[in-house]
C-alpha cells in the first residue's frame, strides 16, 4: 500500500481542512471585488465549514519545535486583506465582543472589527496552508497541523465564532428601509 495514503498528513479530514482553509484565504484575498451582501453571504457559508473541518482535525503533537513552519504572511499582506474587508464592511465593520481575553478587566464589551478578526484568521490559515504546501517532509506537515490545531483551540476558533455572530447580524438584520 502506498505510504502516502497511510500517512496522517494525507487523511481525509486533513485534506478537507486544507481545502477549506485555502478556499477561505482565496476568498479573502479577492474581497475588493465584492459588495457587502455577496461578501457576508459567502463568508457566512465558509465560517461554519471551516470551524467543522478544524474541529475534526486529530490532535497532533509537535514533533520538532525547531522544525516549525515559517510565516508567509507579511505585515503588508495582512494589512491589505484587513483594509479590503474594512472597506466592504463599511459602517458594519465594528462590533462589540464580550468573549475577549481583555473582557476579564472590563465591565463593558470591547469594540472589535470584523476586518481585524478575519485578517487574523486569514494570517493563521495562510501561514498554515503555505507551510503545509512547501513542507519538505511529513514531519513538517504534521508540525504545521499541530500548530494550526492548537491555535484553533486557543485563538482563532473563538475569533471565528465571534465574527460569525457579527456577520450574521449584518446579513440578517432588517431596517425600516428594508421593509418598504
Amino acid at each position: 500500500m502506498n505510504d502516502r495514503i497511510k500517512s496522517p498528513a494525507y487523511s481525509r479530514d486533513v485534506i478537507e481542512f486544507v481545502t477549506v482553509a485555502v478556499e477561505f484565504c482565496a476568498f479573502l484575498e479577492q474581497t475588493e471585488d465584492k459588495n457587502r451582501d455577496t461578501f457576508t453571504d459567502t463568508i457566512l457559508k465558509l465560517i461554519p465549514l471551516l470551524y467543522l473541518k478544524a474541529s475534526l482535525l486529530p490532535k497532533y503533537e509537535i514533533l520538532d519545535s525547531e522544525n516549525l513552519p515559517e510565516d508567509f504572511v507579511t505585515e503588508e499582506n495582512y494589512n491589505i486583506v484587513r483594509a479590503n474587508i474594512s472597506i466592504v464592511m463599511g459602517e458594519h465593520d465594528d462590533y462589540l465582543d464580550v468573549f475577549m481575553e481583555d473582557m476579564k478587566y472590563s465591565d463593558t464589551p470591547i469594540l472589535t472589527t470584523v476586518s481585524e478578526n478575519l485578517a487574523d484568521i486569514y494570517q493563521e490559515l495562510k501561514n498554515f496552508a503555505m507551510g503545509y504546501k512547501h513542507a519538505i517532509d511529513e514531519e513538517q506537515m504534521l508540525n504545521a497541523l499541530a500548530e494550526v490545531k492548537e491555535e484553533f483551540q486557543y485563538r482563532w476558533g473563538q475569533k471565528l465564532v465571534n465574527v460569525q455572530r457579527a456577520l450574521h447580524e449584518v446579513r440578517y438584520s432588517t431596517t425600516e428601509e428594508d421593509d418598504l
